[in-house]
């Protein structure tokens, strides 16, 4: 019997090689593929007279082929145009690298299309749609929700989808996790319902009632995981012996700014943690600029001074390098003696060598780096501090093999992700919890512009300005990957028009995720050194290296990501002493869009802007692109999902008061998916 720990070779048509390619994106097994769950659905509905289609939003049209289908565009990218008339108007057409179309389509006749219509120069266009010749071929799906999947080169959303069929056809998905007690009080559909209902829902009712399902599971399981990770370790007695450092103090004086109160009490808080009776493990939360940087720093010095080591752990090398060098200058600055070391992957297995000998014989006293900190060759002398910066980035395993290289370390961790009380103390539930309010003095508050598309070619020449006072720009596309398309052809397709458009001596580069680590770290430098003025990327620079001297950042279809994401892209810019400016360009015309971008347009408070994100989000967008940007869910998310987090919460807690251990016959299924959840070290705890 097939059930869901069988690889997914036993399906029919998936080979070898399409095995390898399903690897690529997380799926081994028959399970990973029933839950890797769509992030949208694309809906076909009765196709739009031309004379009424509308910028920005995704149509299907149906009309004759006009007059000559054309090839044009650079060698790099080449554009095929067709015209598709009918009674009300004609619509130009256009698609990037796909001139086997003029041949195909060349004959003429009628066509379906659906795909977003944007506004251009000569007009409305639709851009990349997808193509139903001839036209009755979309009868199929008229009146269907299809769903569509993230994607990896050579995966195919066909391939997803035939796959999956197929395995809810074949396998014995059981009854879930949750108890038939927790089913009937909850009125939750059965767990082959709601798998059913997520993959391929005939009605949005039904995808509503299986994601609730979903969501709560992937909720109930992730508390309790941390819970019973929590009660493993319960609270270690700190062996360390910490003394006041009159350095600290010094170092204080003779910063060129003064802190602000919310730092002092972190601060305050941080050094009553390393003296008292148990071992620090306090979360650090602050808005984009509140200078936690400066607060993890002094719990280093603290450490640093009193003879012990400590190790920052950054999510990439760009951003783990710039510590470093920012540190050593300090360090130096200051007249401070402590030695600083620089731990990643792509150091030589030489300098590593090196590196790990000076670590375990106490002459580094701040080891910097990425997850090399974590390897079983570095050894430390006495580490008493392990800070982890961006967590969201990093799993509790991580953050727990980090740890375990010294004798229970105190732990710091920061996060740059506002997000509200009641959800941090849910989410962080092994951590004690500070707040870094306000911002520094000298910070001058971005300033913020709501626009439609129709702005876009001011907002070019305002950052030819910028440029021109030696400023630098980011600018942001959404990840979208509609008709198969990937994120990468979106963003270099950006690229190259952006770069048309800004002339030869501005350099335009493009980041996107699937581009290879030291390819992104690349460009981020060469970004750092202003010797690209404009980057174009995706979500990806959402941790990204300090750019002081970018003061412009712009984002494409604002509307696609959610507040909380859209404040943490902005908080990229701002970083300098020159003024700085977001742009959200939106092509949606709705009242509700305009509502949660003009909050954004009033506030630069973070903890403001996470409460009304809250405030507004509904129970799943079904249309849209999941509004994430927060924990690595397959389904949930934090902020539009928080009525049932906080019920998976009451949950956990009533199950553990009543079987502590989930030794029941009934939580056998579960505690069975904790105890794994527990021992994945992909799970992640904070933001």
């Amino acid at each position: 019997m097939i059930n869901e720990y069988s690889k997914i070779g036993v399906l029919k048509g998936i080979g070898e090689k399409t095995e390898q390619i399903f690897e690529k994106v997380g799926i081994a097994t028959v399970g990973d593929l029933i839950r890797y769950y769509p992030h949208r659905y694309e809906v076909y509905e009765d196709p739009v007279p031309i004379g009424e289609v509308q910028e920005g939003h995704t149509v299907t049209v149906t009309g004759a082929i006009y007059g000559r289908v054309s090839v044009g565009g650079s060698p790099r990218m080449q554009i095929t145009t067709l015209y598709v008339k009918d009674l009300t108007g004609t619509l130009k057409v256009i698609w990037f690298r796909m001139p086997f179309l003029r041949s195909t389509l060349a004959r003429g006749g009628v066509i379906t299309l659906r795909g977003r219509v944007i506004r251009k120069r000569d007009g409305l266009v639709m851009e990349h749609p997808e193509m139903f010749y001839p036209s009755a071929k979309y009868e199929e799906k008229r009146h269907t929700l299809w769903p569509v999947y993230p994607l990896t080169s050579g995966l195919t959303n066909n391939m997803v989808t035939k796959a999956v069929k197929q395995a809810l056809e074949v396998c014995d998905v059981g009854t879930g996790i949750l108890s038939d007690r927790f089913v009937e009080a909850y009125r939750f559909v059965s767990y082959k319902d709601a798998l059913c209902g997520i993959h391929f829902p005939e009605t949005k009712d039904e995808y509503i009632r299986a994601r609730e399902r979903l969501v709560f599971e992937e909720f109930l399981l992730f508390i309790l995981s941390l819970r019973m990770t929590k009660v493993k370790k319960e609270r270690v007695k700190n062996h360390y012996c910490f003394r006041e450092r009159p350095e600290i103090e010094g170092f204080l004086l003779r910063l060129p700014f003064e802190l602000t109160n919310g730092q002092k009490e972190v601060w305050r808080e941080i050094r009553q943690d390393m003296t008292g009776v148990h071992v620090m493990s306090r979360l650090v939360q602050g808005d984009v600029g509140s200078g936690k940087t400066i607060v993890a720093l002094l719990a280093m010095l603290y450490a640093g001074l009193n003879g012990f080591q400590a190790a920052l752990m950054a999510p990439t090398e760009v951003l783990a390098r710039q510590h470093y060098e920012n540190i050593t200058h300090m360090l130096l600055e200051y007249g401070i003696s402590l030695r600083t070391e620089l731990l990643t992957g792509s150091m030589t297995a030489k300098e590593k060598r090196e590196a790990y000998a000076r670590i375990a014989a106490g002459e580094a006293d701040f080891i910097i780096g990425t997850h090399a900190l974590i390897q079983e060759k570095v050894e430390y002398k006495n580490l008493a501090l392990v800070v982890t910066d961006e967590q969201h980035r990093f799993g509790v395993r991580q953050r727990e093999m980090l740890a375990a290289k010294g004798l229970y370390p105190h732990i710091l961790v920061m996060s740059a992700t506002p997000i509200p009380r009641t959800l941090a103390i849910i989410l962080y539930g092994d951590l004690d919890i500070s707040v870094i309010k306000e911002l520094p003095k000298n910070r001058l508050p971005i300033k913020n512009c709501v626009v439609d598309t129709s702005y876009r070619t001011t907002a070019y020449h305002f950052m030819k300005k910028q440029i021109a006072q030696g400023r630098q720009c980011y600018v942001i596309c959404p990840m979208v990957e509609e008709n198969e398309t990937t994120e990468a052809e979106n963003v270099i397709d950006y690229t190259e028009q952006l770069q048309a458009e800004m002339g030869d001596s501005i350099s335009v580069q493009y980041l996107h995720g699937r581009m290879k680590q030291n390819e992104k770290d690349r460009i981020m430098e060469a970004f750092g050194k202003n010797e690209i003025q404009v980057l174009v990327s995706t979500t990806v620079i959402e941790v990204g290296i300090d750019v002081p001297n970018a003061t412009v950042m712009m984002i494409e279809n604002a509307e696609r990501f959610g507040l909380a994401q859209l404040h943490q892209l902005r908080g990229r810019v701002g970083r300098g002493s020159h003024q700085s400016y977001c742009i959200f360009i939106s092509a949606s015309k709705s009242k509700e869009t305009k509502e949660r971008l003009e909050i954004l347009n009033k506030s630069n408070d973070g903890f403001f802007i996470a409460s009304e994100d809250l405030r507004l989000r509904g129970p799943g967008d079904l249309f849209g692109i999941r509004q994430s940007g927060t924990l690595d869910f397959g389904l949930a998310d934090v902020f539009q999902d928080s009525g049932l987090l906080q019920r998976a919460n009451e949950a956990a807690e009533e199950l553990l008061l009543e079987d502590p251990h989930l030794q029941k016959e009934e939580h056998r299924m579960l505690k069975k998916a904790v105890e794994h959840t527990v021992a994945a070290i992909s799970l992640e705890t904070t933001l």
